[in-house]
């Protein structure tokens, strides 16, 4: 008899599946491609008609630097932009701030104002590419900086495509980029909902975000189910706010990880298709089937990319690919080989954009819509990949909401948990990781990393010194103080924030008025 193995989730995997094991209200269940739940894909005929979106994310050093890379992804075929911005932006300073001291172009980008966003988006048709910006804190800030370049440039915000993560409450969860306290991050959330169905209607004003979840070691029914948990709570801070479910809803979108385990991930998300499309139609009552869809962007898993043996990487990243396709993603970024060890290469970038397109155009996989549909296993692990997801978010609602979870630290112990079980079982041999504990090689060849200029923070510093030198400073402050007089109140906060960032405020000096107001969140703070 052979081995019983586990799932990625913890759920036995059977030698062999049957119809026995596919639930007996399969049809319900599965209903058509672009129906109610969606378990088949959000849209009807999904990649018969036209592919994924194909993004590759980019963003290092300086804004010059990551706009070249822009060009050279944009000229091999990638049809959107995904944006890394550097740590001191992500946590709203500038990088002429001694807290970024060190950090400044390291992992991303660094903007500090208007100026670097022209720079970052200079000669980019932003009426006809898709851009994603991975932010959450000052979301709204860059958001805004990129609408404004925008109308600089002719193009009005009912013509940009694109989506801010703007997901605050993973970052207690799991990566820690936060400045203020729940409450008032919520709000600031709700307040984007609001103007972006005004101002910029084509905009996802949300990604909500499993990603960072699966990475820190959250199984794959965890991070089903503490996203959708999350997702739960953003509906109820907008309903909360004055907002109409259906107003909203359409442009909320979710952002998943690929991992190798292929069959399971597969399976994962359809389940989540067809919780959050019930969630939102019986739980809230949404009426527009737009409302019920969960639309998501995929990133395959760089926490199983390895330093050793780094080309395995391309094949780890072909099966994850193929996964994210398999279960019907809107968007997908195919991680470089070479992520383990630094910022990607412009060949190694290239390459992982050549992954997608090998899935796109020299395969069978657009020829049919969701072709595991019926599959005796799949369709098992769909369902309990659902059941048990399910279950794990009345355990987070038990609560009293998500946000009462994190504060009790639940879903955080519950990763940290199944995370340290991965690191015994690789230790232990228990689970192969090729090249590190089992095929491994005495000597590696050699790698020459793309490196991060060391200049670059005097050089932002320099920038900022010469703005701050020739910009209107009364109208700068002036903007600021508006900007806290709404923030002090019950305004929707962007219409000011937007102002300042057109008199040349900095993302630094935007922030820093908002904690004047809001304060700052810390782990032992409660709310």
């Amino acid at each position: 008899m052979s081995e019983r193995r586990l799932s990625e989730s913890g759920f036995p995997i059977k030698p062999v599946y049957d119809a026995a094991d596919v639930p007996e209200d399969l049809d319900s269940r599965l209903g058509a491609p672009g129906t109610y739940p969606y378990t088949r894909g959000v849209y009807p005929t999904m990649y018969t008609s036209r592919p994924w979106t194909m993004r590759q994310y980019a963003g290092f050093g300086t804004a010059a630097e990551s706009n070249a890379r822009y060009h050279q992804l944009l000229a091999a075929g990638t049809m959107g932009l995904s944006v890394a911005f550097d740590l001191p932006t992500q946590m709203g300073y500038d990088s002429d701030d001694p807290v970024a001291h060190g950090e400044v172009g390291k992992v991303g980008v660094a903007i500090d104002s208007l100026d670097d966003m022209r720079l970052l988006f200079d000669g980019i048709p932003l009426d006809r590419v898709s851009t994603s910006m991975t932010i959450n804190a000052p979301a709204s800030v860059l958001l805004l900086l990129y609408q404004l370049v925008a109308e600089e440039s002719g193009v009005p915000g009912n013509a940009l495509n694109g989506t801010i993560q703007n997901d605050i409450l993973k970052e207690y969860i799991a990566r820690g980029t936060y400045i203020f306290p729940p409450k008032p991050s919520l709000r600031l959330v709700a307040d984007t909902f609001a103007y972006c169905r005004k101002e910029t209607p084509k905009w996802n004003t949300i990604s909500i975000s499993g990603y960072h979840m699966a990475e820190a070691g959250a199984t794959p029914v965890q991070e089903v189910a503490f996203t959708l948990a999350n997702g739960a709570e953003y509906v109820r801070a907008a309903l909360a706010a004055g907002l109409a479910v259906d107003d909203f809803a359409p442009r909320l979108s979710f952002f998943f990880v690929a991992r190798t385990t292929l069959l399971e991930e597969v399976a994962k998300f359809r389940a989540a298709r067809r919780i959050w499309a019930r969630l939102m139609r019986e739980e809230f009552g949404a009426r527009d089937p737009k409302s019920w869809m969960l639309r998501f962007h995929t990133q395959t898993a760089g926490v199983q990319l390895t330093a050793q043996q780094p080309e395995i990487n391309l094949v780890r990243v072909a099966v994850q690919g193929l996964g994210a396709v398999l279960g019907g993603t809107q968007s997908l970024h195919t991680n470089s080989y070479d992520e383990a060890i630094a910022l990607p290469t412009e060949k190694a970038a290239r390459l992982a954009l050549r992954t997608q397109q090998v899935l796109a155009y020299e395969t069978d996989l657009t020829s049919t819509v969701d072709p595991f549909a019926g599959s005796y296993v799949v369709e098992a692990m769909t369902s309990q990949v659902e059941e048990e997801a399910v279950a794990l978010m009345e355990r987070v609602f038990g609560y009293g909401s998500a946000v009462d979870a994190i504060e009790a630290g639940f879903q955080k112990r519950e990763i940290e948990t199944s995370a340290y079980r991965v690191a015994l079982q690789i230790d232990s041999g228990e689970r192969v990781v090729v090249g590190v504990n089992r095929f491994a090689v005495s000597e590696e060849e050699p790698y020459e990393p793309l490196r991060v200029d060391p200049t670059i923070e005097k050089a932002q510093a320099a920038r900022l010194a010469e703005l701050r030198a020739t910009r209107d400073a009364g109208a700068v402050e002036r903007a600021l103080d508006d900007l806290r007089a709404a923030a002090s109140g019950t305004g929707n906060v962007l219409y000011p924030m937007k102002e300042a960032l057109r008199a040349r405020a900095t993302v630094g000096e935007v922030s820093g008025a908002l904690r004047e107001i809001w304060g700052v969140y810390r782990p032992t703070d409660r709310f």
